[in-house]
């Protein structure tokens, strides 16, 4: 029997390729990053062909890198950056635009003119979605309307996970969580919506098929030569599974380029009050789907990347820790990173990034500190709105991502939450989760009970901050945020 795993993990700085055994440990990986296009304000692209290149080459640099072969894998999963959009041709396969990345905001006028009249909950009953410049549809259309030829071309779309399955098994697919996140979807049949299509000027003709996200789909070729490619799954669905949340009240946050907190809700959509998103978490194989109110953040790590790249106050983002240590509070300096506006639970537009509460006794470290802090407090006010909706009380929050290696960040996490915040063993949880749906597929586990034993914790982090602190940072937090909304 095959060895291994291995999970194609597309993000939406970089490319990874992660081998796993059996009990969820690493055995290879490579890594390579992608450029970031900023053509104007608000606009944010990437290369198609450019990621694409990078996934043929991590895959190689990790099976060289470890003496393997693609015959020492048993199946191959992917996970991606979930709302970016592509627009390729059929006969060429060749991306006719860059792809609009999931931050991209140059579809704000179709969202304003599409909540004219029903507002921004027109159609959240169907997808789960209020109306965002955050998800694929709207994208979509744009590129139909301002590509030159495209409504007359042969064309096909789709999230980074069909752009892949396109090239690497000849496939037009997508599974059930990307196809949640482009609000063309209907969450009840689990199919492309007729209504949505008219209402957003979607050709049907452009869709891919929709899919489970454990399942054997075909086989890869190329560098993935004769591998059953058998799951497909988001990325923050994938953390999730990864994160071994099955059970409904199940809870994680993933820090990454953004923040997102998903909470598993059991067979049935449950509807949010409180500025959520409902969603797919996942449908292994001929099993009911799974469902999961997740709550966005668009600024996360983005914001050391902004500290670093734009300002030039850090020279990488390791640094990030210690200049934020060099003060011992945040100098009632307050970061909200409100850069494409703010997600949930505000869903607010009109939201521009401000630093507040600045005097002359501000440093680069009580800025940086602020910076760790908000993503701390996007995070609090996401697990409120969570608790409110859900009815279920948070005893614990599961992490990963790449800034839960940053201790001060993790304790004030565990202090404005109030609960502990635990990390597991491994951290690739978002390659694993892919990686376990492809698996499970192919019967390398053989079911979700297998998932479970693999999940240890590493650390535990438990608030200690007293409560009438808390309360303060909370209110002058809300103050900060009142301030950035209206901008634009």
């Amino acid at each position: 029997m095959t060895r291994y795993v291995g999970a194609i993990d597309q993000g939406t700085t970089s490319s990874r390729f992660i081998v796993f055994d059996r009990v969820g440990h690493t055995v290879a990986m490579a890594q390579r990053e992608h450029r970031q296009i900023f053509p104007q304000p608000g606009w944010v692209e990437h290369d198609p062909d450019e990621i694409l290149s990078c996934v043929r080459a991590v895959i190689e640099e990790a099976l060289r890198g470890a003496s393997l072969t693609t015959s020492d894998l048993a199946a191959v999963g992917i996970t991606n950056q979930r709302e970016t959009t592509v627009l390729w041709d059929r006969r060429s396969g060749r991306p006719v635009h860059n792809a609009l990345v999931w931050q991209d905001t140059r579809v704000e006028p179709m969202v304003a003119e599409l909540s004219r009249d029903s507002g921004q909950d027109r159609f959240r009953e169907r997808t789960g979605l209020p109306l965002a410049s955050y998800f694929s549809g709207l994208k979509l259309r744009w590129l139909l309307d301002n590509v030159p030829g495209a409504r007359d071309g042969d064309l096909a779309f789709g999230t980074i996970d069909a752009w892949l399955m396109w090239h690497l098994t000849g496939l037009h697919v997508t599974d059930v969580t990307n196809a949640s996140r482009t609000q063309l979807m209907n969450l009840a049949s689990l199919e492309w919506d007729d209504t949505l299509l008219s209402a957003f000027g979607i050709p049907r003709s452009v869709l891919p098929r929709i899919v489970a996200s454990s399942s054997v789909y075909g086989m890869g070729n190329g560098v993935l030569e004769g591998v059953p490619v058998a799951g497909i799954l988001g990325d923050q669905q994938a953390a999730l599974m990864g994160q071994a949340c099955f059970e409904p009240g199940e809870a994680k946050n993933t820090y990454g380029t953004g923040c997102f907190l998903l909470m598993h809700t059991g067979n049935s959509p449950m509807s949010s009050k409180h500025g959520l998103l409902t969603t797919v978490a996942a449908k292994l194989g001929d099993a009911p789907a799974t469902y999961a109110l997740e709550g966005s953040v668009a600024m996360a790590g983005a914001i050391v990347q902004w500290l670093r790249d734009n300002l030039g106050i850090i020279k990488s983002s390791s640094e990030i820790e210690a200049l934020a240590g060099s003060v011992p509070d945040n100098g009632d300096v307050y970061f909200v990173p409100a850069f494409s506006g703010l997600y949930a639970p505000h869903w607010r537009a009109d939201s521009r990034g401000i630093i507040a509460g600045l005097t002359r006794f501000a440093t680069a470290g009580h800025i940086a500190r602020a910076a760790l802090e908000a993503v701390a407090y996007q995070t609090m006010e996401v697990v409120g709105a969570m608790q409110q909706d859900s009815g279920i009380p948070m005893r614990s929050l599961r992490v990963d991502g790449g800034m839960v290696v940053n201790q001060m960040l993790m304790r004030f996490q565990a202090d404005m939450l109030n609960v502990p915040v635990v990390r597991p063993r491994v951290l690739e949880t978002t390659a694993l989760g892919a990686a376990y749906a492809a698996g499970l597929a192919v019967g390398y586990w053989n079911g979700l009970d297998d998932l479970r034993a693999n999940w240890e914790v590493a650390e535990t982090w438990r608030p200690e901050m007293e409560a009438e602190r808390r309360e303060l940072l909370t209110k002058a937090w809300a103050k900060a945020v009142e301030r950035s909304m209206g901008w634009a």
